[in-house]
């Protein structure tokens, strides 16, 4: 893929989208000095002495909010990043042409000054579409602009069906702040066509890449700086080349598979997969007795814990599906069996959490053309979730609302404010409670820690119990009951995946030294992880057998600093006493393209949760390759 003009693009587009959400907010009485007064009147809003219809104050309060917890310049920041998600996404579902109605929304196939869905509009079905609304806006002749950003909004919500991570919800602030004058030729839309050519997105990869140059600006603006919680994701993000995934995804979950089956055809479609070779007899009768006589596909469990746009996990499922496959299932049941048992993913960067969602989403739309409309009905589980910090919940409120202690079931909320139900000094003895409660303590600081918290495996069980009955909930309750399970449902979700544990966990970690850590996750480190401390990517490293079964696989690149200065001397003993290195390939600088120089010097590793003494792993020295694809051709001729 030719990286370079999206390198030139996403940049400017970060400033372009902040500016015009900016220009949005200003118009409704929201900008960096205040937040002016909104008067309603009948049918009208008035802000500022300007009328806007009334049906806008819900999305303002809505935006008010957020600024008000968040600052102006974070809320600006999260509007214009789901913005640009939401255009590349429609971007790449209209070129791949997995819309519904078949038209191109932020183009046309043949005019280069067109949009399709303008052209066609009295011909599209959309759920909220207004038809007859829509006729008028066409008939008048004058009114595209007004008529294209219906016809968008529609589609917006449209997706929200199947994709409600990326599309949020009708009455979201983020939809107030859409910009205008998108039919113009400077709009957004119309640089976002013409900056990237339409071959480049025929690769979901290139949603990587989008991520990684949109935020690159603010990488550098961070970087070197004792890091806030916010800005975390762009001081940390790196996006992984494609062959060191490939690499690290074949030699974790196609090995799980081929130490079981070693005569499947799976390691001929594995170019990066490095066998086992010849072991001393003692280990040779260890490995015997840890690997099992069969596996079920579902059972394969895989987490990546830093997960980003979801570069690991696709790549993932390629090796899933062809396990699938090689054991017989129905090419149109692979898809969603993948998504609801193999794949996990977390990261603390909410549109991260998005983007990684939807690569998936993509990946597995392709294999099943039902995908969106079994999500929407609820077959299709995604399990890929941006952390959450749980502080501003108030549980004894939401423990009212759900009344689980009392005819809950009946889907009714008759009781809630009786004596013995605001009473909570009984909850202390309800298992739900309790276990409610200790999870919601462990995310307080969810966007400054994210998959390092640790939930207690024990936890796995009762918790997924918990979020069917919330999820029930959602849909059988009351009228107070389903908002409050719908707030709780994702943070109970996240308390899921972190208390399940893994046959693999891939990572490309955050690299953060202590000088650059704040002041809460520097004492956690300090605490909780002496061994490693000194960096976050170490950190994770360690913290990844904690989420790993026994003889699960630690799959991860990171920088090599730990293999050799004295400050990691404790966590090599740990390694080399508790763990087995199965291989290793030592790339050193220059693997990664897009950094200059030899500013990162890195690793790559598959280390098996358990203890092989004498096992003869296989180690590959890459250091002396100039690019990546230099080091990526050494790689392809040691293997054999």
């Amino acid at each position: 893929m030719n990286t370079a003009p999206i390198k030139k693009y996403a940049p400017k587009a970060r400033k372009d989208f902040i500016a015009a959400v900016t220009r949005q907010a200003n118009k409704v009485g929201v900008t960096t000095k205040g937040i002016a007064p909104m008067d309603i009147k009948g049918d009208v809003a008035l802000i500022n002495d300007r009328p806007f219809p009334k049906a806008i104050a819900r999305s303002r309060d809505a935006l008010v909010r957020l600024v008000e917890q968040h600052g102006f310049a974070q809320t600006m920041e999260q509007a214009a990043y789901s913005w640009f998600n939401r255009f590349c996404a429609i971007r790449y579902m209209e070129i791949k042409g997995f819309l519904d109605h078949g038209r191109r929304v932020l183009s046309h196939p043949v005019s280069p000054n067109g949009f399709q869905i303008l052209d066609d509009c009295l011909h599209i079905d959309l759920p909220e579409l207004d038809k007859q609304h829509i006729t008028a806006l066409k008939l008048d002749g004058d009114k595209d602009e007004e008529l294209y950003r219906e016809l968008l909004l529609a589609q917006c919500h449209a997706l929200h069906q199947a994709m409600p991570f990326l599309f949020e919800a009708v009455d979201d602030a983020t939809e107030l702040l859409l910009p205008d004058n998108l039919t113009k030729t400077d709009s957004l839309i119309r640089e976002l066509v013409s900056a990237i050519d339409e071959q480049d997105w025929q690769d979901v990869e290139i949603i990587g890449w989008l991520y990684q140059f949109y935020i690159s600006e603010k990488k550098d603006q961070v970087m070197g700086k004792v890091v806030k919680s916010e800005d975390i994701p762009a001081a940390t993000q790196l996006f992984t080349p494609n062959w060191i995934v490939q690499y690290l995804v074949q030699n974790s979950v196609g090995r799980l598979w081929l130490q079981t089956y070693p005569e499947s055809s799976l390691k001929t479609q594995m170019p990066y997969y490095i066998g086992p070779g010849e072991q001393p007899a003692k280990v040779r009768t260890q490995l015997a007795a840890s690997i099992p006589e069969s596996i079920e596909p579902e059972s394969i469990k895989v987490l990546d814990p830093a997960c980003g746009s979801g570069h690991i996990l696709v790549e993932a499922y390629k090796v899933l599906k062809l396990i699938y496959e090689e054991r017989g299932y129905r090419s149109r049941d692979i898809p969603q069996l993948i998504l609801k048992h193999n794949l996990f993913g977390l990261d603390i960067d909410d549109r991260a959490g998005q983007l990684a969602g939807f690569a998936l989403m993509m990946l597995a739309r392709a294999d099943d053309r039902r995908l969106f409309s079994r999500v929407a009905d609820g077959e299709v589980t995604l399990h890929v979730v941006s952390l959450q910090d749980t502080q501003h919940l108030e549980l004894p409120k939401l423990w009212q609302q759900l009344n689980l202690s009392g005819d809950w079931h009946k889907g009714t909320s008759h009781g809630l404010f009786d004596s013995h139900q605001t009473d909570l000094s009984s909850a202390s003895a309800d298992q739900h409670y309790t276990l409610l409660q200790r999870t919601l303590e462990r995310f307080t600081e969810a966007k400054t820690l994210g998959s390092l918290i640790e939930v207690p495996a024990e936890d796995a069980q009762p918790l997924q119990e918990l979020l069917q009955t919330l999820t029930g909930l959602t849909v059988s309750g009351d009228a107070m009951q389903r908002p409050a399970a719908e707030t709780l449902m994702s943070m109970i979700h996240q308390a899921c995946i972190l208390a399940q544990r893994y046959d693999t966990v891939i990572a490309n970690p955050p690299y953060m030294g202590s000088k650059g850590m704040n002041a809460d996750l520097k004492s956690f480190a300090k605490k909780t992880y002496p061994n490693s401390k000194s960096d976050l990517f170490a950190i994770f490293m360690e913290h990844a057998f904690k989420l790993l079964k026994p003889y699960g696989f630690n799959a991860q690149i990171n920088m090599q600093s730990w293999m050799f200065l004295s400050s990691y001397e404790n966590l090599r003993d740990w390694l080399l006493k508790t763990t087995t290195i199965i291989t290793m390939a030592h790339l050193g600088a220059r693997a990664f393209d897009s950094i200059s120089g030899e500013v990162v010097s890195t690793t790559a590793f598959v280390i098996e949760n358990a203890a092989y003494p004498n096992y003869a792993g296989a180690y590959i020295r890459l250091v002396d390759g100039k690019s990546e694809a230099e080091k990526s051709r050494m790689l392809l001729e040691a293997i054999p």
